[in-house]
């Protein structure tokens, strides 16, 4: 225990990320062994691994470093710990090994894993000997516990169920059972009526919790703790509660974005539903797994949605209470490397399922352009699920359907899944080219929300402040609206034409975005009432990404971007006069010949036999012969570059 402890103070005094301590990795299953690197360190640090088929009715399987690897619990059963020597058999420093056990890896079936480490201010776990009387249990969270599962392992503990404190529950005297639907009930004597502390929570006689001579495992988790971030001052995991209305909606404040969420009711039956984004947690659908149930994965279900400082809730009971975990979304590290955020596929269609890969994460936004005939580019998100918008069209997102893309076309841990037959995504023989873009601190953030027809601001997790906006009506017909930092804050720009820079405080109210908001007027194309816009902001990180403006020369023109290998994308738009927004990439070409360009304005067909854009190591060249659109002397462009 003193070694834990140690351990522990150790890790609480380095800066940590909520993508050092917690992941959602999907895997499918191959029937023999494998290895899930998730880039947690669960052998030096300790941790949890919880592990559900979504394809078919199996059960959880929760699997801790404590206890061991191959010793299991069901979050869905009364059952006493198992030995299973193909499951879970391994954890490592970037993940863990499982074995061919079908719960685990059956051939061909999916999964979802979620890993906790073991962190001050996140998450601990506790093992302990029923003592038959009150006591204390010592902890390592550093914090009070904002909720508490509990499950009895030893063979005596079998057929009683799990007992869940929670910090919103009506006090201390009150439980939820994690593998029943019932609401919440007075017993006084599992937590003995008494609220847990920062160093003990504290166990009654109920056999539950607390059996003479047998064994127990806690999971606490804490509560808006801070401990993370560069300050060490951000919140990673938050325990509270919510009201639904009438229609069973609610709204809940956060201060940051889910990307897991398990939600019960307190006040009548209902199941725990578990929701998370790498599944499809989205303002289309959401995909629903239960922590009481066998169940496999629910898909197209209407449950709610993250959104920039919390989640919403969509559809539930009637108005009802209900209590929450909520765990961040990631990363909080600003990247260092382009190749970590931002990826690029040219590849020809296929006319069956497939899935773009990008970079070397988790992709957020992808960008879709058929290089050889006259349709529109395709730009789409995570966070709006399966439907798309094109960036040639003033047209409302279109819902994709499985030729475009997938029925849940993010539920893979790089790139998303096109479709059939489309020759937007992926009609065979046709060549495209495809842009996958990872959200991450300071390179690119997006937001959706709903109009209010009213000047007001929005937030975002951008965390610096936007130097690019794009942002489109989701819901209806407009023009894309582009806000930058080389023009006036009464100054926009439109993506889906040719037009100069034109004025209009009702776009951006006529303030400039900061670190944590940006603004909206009143114009329809931004902010009317009750219709839904998405918005994507980027800015520069130094190395990966370079939002700029230059002055044209009609003669050789070097941008510097601070690159150390030049870039792998570029972007240009001229503001003082009518011009294309024009995009080059590495994959397709910035050579020092020909470049061939595509247009974001225009569903025209890949232009070749070109020379505008040529390599640059600390960014890119803009040659002598290109026109007045790229290079006019004395005018004005901006810039989006990415290495």
């Amino acid at each position: 225990m003193l070694a834990e402890k140690a351990r522990a103070a150790a890790v609480s005094q380095a800066t940590v990320y909520i993508e050092d301590v917690f992941s959602t990795y999907l895997y499918t299953g191959t029937g023999s062994s494998q290895t899930i690197t998730n880039n947690i360190d669960l052998s030096g640090n300790g941790g949890l691994t919880w592990i559900k088929s979504r394809s078919a009715a199996t059960g959880h399987r929760l699997t801790d470093t404590v206890r061991g690897a191959t010793k299991s619990i069901s979050s869905d059963s009364n059952a006493a710990e198992a030995t299973e020597s193909t499951g879970l058999t391994a954890f490592g420093t970037t993940g863990f090994t499982i074995g061919a056990d079908t719960d685990y890896n059956t051939n061909a079936a999916t999964y979802v894993s979620w890993t906790l480490r073991e962190q001050p201010k996140f998450f601990d776990i506790v093992t302990y000997t029923g003592t038959g009387s009150a006591t204390t249990i010592a902890h390592s969270l550093g914090v009070v516990p904002g909720c508490i599962m509990v499950r009895g392992t030893s063979a005596g503990t079998a057929g009683t169920s799990w007992r869940v404190y929670h910090r919103s529950l009506t006090s201390a005297a009150y439980t939820l059972v994690l593998n029943g639907s019932a609401a919440q009930q007075s017993e006084p004597s599992a937590w003995n009526s008494t609220a847990p502390t920062s160093t003990v929570f504290t166990v009654g006689t109920e056999i539950s919790v607390n059996n003479l001579g047998d064994t127990y495992v806690a999971y606490l988790f804490a509560h808006d703790a801070g401990g993370f971030g560069l300050a060490g001052t951000d919140n990673v995991v938050s325990c509270g509660s919510f009201t639904t209305d009438g229609s069973g909606n609610a709204t809940v404040t956060l201060g940051y974005e889910p990307q897991w969420v398990i939600v019960k009711q307190t006040d009548a039956i209902g199941n725990w539903y578990m929701f998370d984004t790498m599944r499809e947690w989205s303002l289309s659908t959401e995909a629903l797994l239960y922590a009481n149930l066998t169940d496999a994965e629910i898909a197209g279900a209407t449950g709610g949605n993250p959104t920039a400082t919390g989640f919403s809730i969509a559809n539930f009971n009637a108005s009802g209470a209900f209590v929450y975990i909520a765990i961040r979304r990631g990363p909080m590290k600003v990247p260092t490397t382009a190749t970590s955020v931002f990826g690029l596929n040219a590849r020809s269609g296929t006319g069956t399922n497939a899935t773009v890969t990008g970079s070397a994460g988790v992709s957020d936004v992808a960008l879709i352009k058929n290089r050889g005939s006259a349709v529109g580019g395709l730009f789409a998100a995570r966070l709006t699920g399966t439907s798309y918008l094109e960036t040639s069209s003033t047209a409302a997102q279109v819902a994709a359907g499985t030729t475009i893309l997938q029925a849940n076309p993010w539920d893979v841990m790089d790139g998303v899944k096109v479709g059939t037959t489309s020759t937007i995504t992926n009609a065979s023989s046709n060549t495209f080219i495809n842009y996958l873009f990872d959200r991450a601190p300071g390179f690119l953030d997006v937001v959706c929300y709903t109009g209010t027809g009213a000047n007001t601001t929005q937030a975002h997790n951008l965390k610096v402040v936007p130097e690019l906006m794009i942002v489109k009506g989701r819901s209806g017909a407009t023009a894309w609206q582009v806000y930058s930092s080389g023009l006036a804050n009464t100054e926009y720009l439109v993506l889906d034409t040719t037009a100069a820079k034109a004025t209009g405080a009702t776009r951006w109210n006529s303030t400039t975005p900061t670190s944590s908001v940006f603004s909206l007027g009143t114009a329809s194309e931004v902010n009317t009432s009750t219709e839904t816009y998405v918005a994507y902001l980027f800015a520069t990180v130094a190395g990966v990404s370079k939002v700029g403006s230059y002055t044209g020369t009609a003669t050789t023109l070097q941008v510097n971007c601070d690159f150390a290998a030049g870039a792998r994308f570029v972007m240009i738009k001229r503001t003082d006069s009518t011009g294309d927004w024009y995009f080059w990439d590495s994959t397709r070409g910035i050579i020092a010949g020909n470049d061939p360009y595509l247009l974001m304005n225009s569903t025209a067909a890949e232009v070749t036999g070109t020379d505008y854009v040529d390599t640059y190591s600390a960014g890119f060249e803009i040659s002598s012969t290109a026109p007045a659109a790229i290079n006019a002397s004395g005018g004005t462009f901006i810039f989006l570059a990415i290495a």
